[in-house]
C-alpha cells in the first residue's frame, strides 16, 4: 500500500465508452504491480540452478534473493518524492527500464554478487511500481469506479506471481526438469529470470499510451496539458476548467505530513502508528514469502524433484489468485477485523500441520524423503496456508492502513509502515534458508507462532474501518 494525494471531488459518472478508457489507463498502470509480482517471485524457481551455478551455500542463497527488497525498500522510499518532480508516467519509464536492465543482467551474471547487485536493480524497480501504480490510479480513477480500478493493482500482482511460476515450470520442462539444465546458449535459470524483460518493454511502450495525472499537471503550473489530460481520462464533453478547479483546490487543501507528525503517543510514536507498523510486520513474519521466494528448493528439501517442485509453486499461486478473490469479495461484508482474525487463525493451523509433517523427513543427503502421509499433510497446508493468507492479510493489511490513519498523517504514516512491511520481508528472505537448513520443522513452529499472535495483535490492538469517514483527524 502506498500514499497518494486527496481523491478528487465527486464528479458525474463517465459514459460506458470513457469507463473502457479509464479502465484501459488503470490497466496500463497496474502493469507495475504485474511485474512487482512476477520480479519478486521469479527467483522462486531460479534458486537451484543459482546454487549449483555458482556454488553458493544457504546464507549466500538468502542474501541474493533478500537483496531485492533492500532496493524495493529504497525504490519506495524515492518514489513519492520524484515522482513529484518528474511526474507520474516517467516514474513508470524508470521502473520499466530497471525491470528490464535487472532482468538481463540477472541472466548474464559474471559472479554471485554480479547477480545480487542486479537484483538490488531490480527491487528499485519493485519499489517504484509499488507506489507509482496506486498513486496514479487513485488520482485518475471516478469515484465511483475507483475502489474496483484500485484493486487491480492487487490482482495485477497476484498473477504476476503466478505467471512467474508457469513461466518457471515451462522453461524447466524445455531442460529435463531441471533449472540448473542447458537449455540452448543458456541454462533455464538464466532464461527464467530473462524472461521479465518482455513485461517490462510491453510496460514502457503502453505507458506512452496513457495521459499524466492531472494531478501533477495542475501542481507543476502545466493546466493546458492539465485540461487535455482530463478531456482524455473523463470524456471531451468534461467541463475541464471545472475539473481542474477541483483539483487546484483539494492540492492547496492537503497538509504535507512529516515523519515527526506520527510522534506524540507515551511509547513515541501514535498508537494508531504502532497498530499500522504491527499490521505491516505481522503479514510478513507469517512467513507467506516463503513459499512465494523458496518454495521450490523447500520441496526438493524433502524429497520431491524440481519438475514437481515448480508444479507445486504454480499450484499455490493459483490458490493465491482465488484467495485473493476471496478477499475482495467479503472484506466490505464482513469486515477488516474477522477477515484478519480467520486469516491469523488459519494459517496458524496450516503453519503447525506444516511443522508436524516437515518433522516426518527420513533420509539424509540425496535420499531424504516425506512418508506418503506427513507429504500429503505438508501439500495440503502449503495450500491452505496460502488461500488464509491470500483471502485475509493478503488485502487486509494494505486496505486498513490506508482507511485507519487521519488525514494529516496518513501519508508519513503509511510510507513507514511499508518500510516496516520491506524489512520483515527482507528479514524472514534473509533467514529462512540458513533456518531451513537448521530445522525446517522448527521455522514452520516459528511462523505458526507469529500467525498465532497476529490474531492477539488484532484482536486488542486494531480498531475496525469498515465504514469509517476518510480524513478524520
Amino acid at each position: 500500500m502506498v500514499s497518494s494525494p486527496p481523491p478528487p471531488l465527486a464528479v458525474a459518472a463517465p459514459p460506458t465508452a470513457r469507463l473502457g478508457r479509464v479502465t484501459f489507463i488503470a490497466a496500463v498502470a497496474a502493469l507495475g504491480g504485474f511485474l512487482f509480482g512476477y520480479d519478486s517471485a521469479v527467483i522462486n524457481g531460479a534458486v537451484t540452478g543459482i546454487q549449483h551455478h555458482f556454488g553458493v551455500g544457504a546464507g549466500r542463497t538468502g542474501t541474493i534473493v533478500a537483496v531485492a527488497l533492500l532496493g524495493s525498500a529504497l525504490g519506495a522510499a524515492v518514489a513519492g518524492r520524484l515522482a513529484e518532480r518528474v511526474g507520474r508516467l516517467r516514474v513508470m519509464r524508470v521502473a520499466a527500464v530497471l525491470f528490464a536492465v535487472s532482468a538481463v543482467g540477472s541472466a548474464l551474471p559474471f559472479s554471485a554478487w554480479d547477480l545480487g547487485a542486479w537484483r538490488f536493480v531490480g527491487g528499485i524497480a519493485i519499489g517504484l511500481a509499488s507506489l507509482i501504480g496506486p498513486t496514479y490510479i487513485a488520482e485518475v480513477a471516478p469515484p465511483e469506479h475507483r475502489g474496483r480500478l484500485a484493486s487491480f493493482q492487487q490482482a495485477a500482482i497476484v498473477l504476476g506471481i503466478t505467471a512467474s511460476q508457469l513461466v518457471n515450470w515451462a522453461i524447466a520442462q524445455g531442460a529435463d526438469g531441471r533449472s540448473e539444465g542447458a537449455l540452448g546458449p543458456l541454462d533455464a535459470w538464466q532464461w527464467m529470470l530473462l524472461a521479465a524483460f518482455v513485461p517490462a518493454v510491453l510496460y514502457f511502450l503502453l505507458s506512452t499510451r496513457i495521459p499524466e495525472s492531472p494531478h501533477h499537471l495542475v501542481a507543476r503550473g502545466r493546466l493546458a496539458e492539465a485540461a487535455r489530460a482530463v478531456r482524455d481520462i473523463e470524456g471531451p464533453d468534461t467541463d475541464a476548467d471545472a475539473r481542474l478547479a477541483e483539483i487546484a483546490r483539494s492540492l492547496r487543501d492537503t497538509h504535507q505530513p512529516r515523519v515527526r507528525d506520527l510522534f506524540g503517543g507515551r511509547a513515541g510514536l501514535l498508537p494508531v502508528v504502532w497498530a499500522g507498523i504491527g499490521l505491516a510486520v505481522f503479514q510478513q513474519m507469517v512467513g507467506i514469502n516463503v513459499i512465494f521466494y523458496y518454495s521450490s528448493v523447500l520441496w526438493q528439501s524433502v524429497g520431491i524433484d524440481q519438475s514437481g517442485s515448480l508444479l507445486i509453486s504454480l499450484s499455490t499461486s493459483v490458490i493465491n489468485i482465488v484467495g485473493t478473490v476471496v478477499a475482495m469479495l467479503l472484506i466490505d461484508r464482513v469486515g477488516r477485523r474477522p477477515l484478519a482474525l480467520i486469516g491469523s487463525l488459519g494459517m496458524a493451523v496450516s503453519l503447525g500441520l506444516a511443522a508436524w509433517a516437515f518433522s516426518g523427513t527420513t533420509g539424509s543427503g540425496d535420499d531424504i524423503a516425506l512418508p506418503d502421509l506427513q507429504a500429503g499433510v505438508a501439500l495440503v497446508a502449503a495450500h491452505t496456508f496460502v488461500f488464509f493468507f491470500a483471502a485475509s492479510w493478503g488485502v487486509v493489511l494494505w486496505v486498513m492502513v490506508g482507511e485507519m490513519f487521519p488525514l494529516r498523517i496518513r501519508a508519513a504514516a503509511i510510507s513507514v509502515a511499508t518500510a516496516f512491511n520491506w524489512i520483515a520481508n527482507w528479514a524472514v528472505s534473509e533467514s529462512f534458508p540458513a533456518l531451513s537448513e537448521w530445522n525446517l520443522s522448527a521455522g514452520y513452529v516459528i511462523y505458526a507462532v507469529f500467525a498465532l499472535l497476529s490474531a492477539f495483535f488484532v484482536a486488542f490492538a486494531v480498531t475496525e474501518t469498515k465504514g469509517t469517514r476518510l480524513g478524520g483527524g
